[in-house]
């Protein structure tokens, strides 16, 4: 378990907070790859977070169900979202001290 300092703990939560209110539709947008990538990257922040602080909700956020890419996996949205939870959930332990 990671102890973060408070300040920075409120800005990745800020920031997996915005990508996930601006990402709410992804699943009706696979034209938009990049709405994907950003879902997936908060996603891996929190999936970060709740790694290094040894928390179920890290931020108060649930993390995507998995089953929510069923089906989406091979197709290019569906690797971006794969791609952005990867870099998210890195930078998150890169930020954090803990690569």
């Amino acid at each position: 378990m990671t102890r973060l300092p408070e300040s920075l703990l409120d800005q990745l939560c800020e920031l997996a907070q915005r990508l996930r209110s601006e990402s709410e539709d992804f699943l009706e947008q696979h034209q938009d790859a990049q709405l994907w990538y950003n879902r997936g990257y908060a996603n891996g922040m929190l999936l970060g977070l709740a790694e290094l602080l040894g928390e179920q909700l890290p931020c108060g956020l649930q993390a995507d169900d998995p089953t929510l890419l069923q089906g989406h996996e091979v197709m290019a949205w569906g690797k971006a979202y794969r791609h952005g939870e990867s870099m998210g959930r890195k930078e998150t332990f890169e930020i954090a001290g803990s690569t």
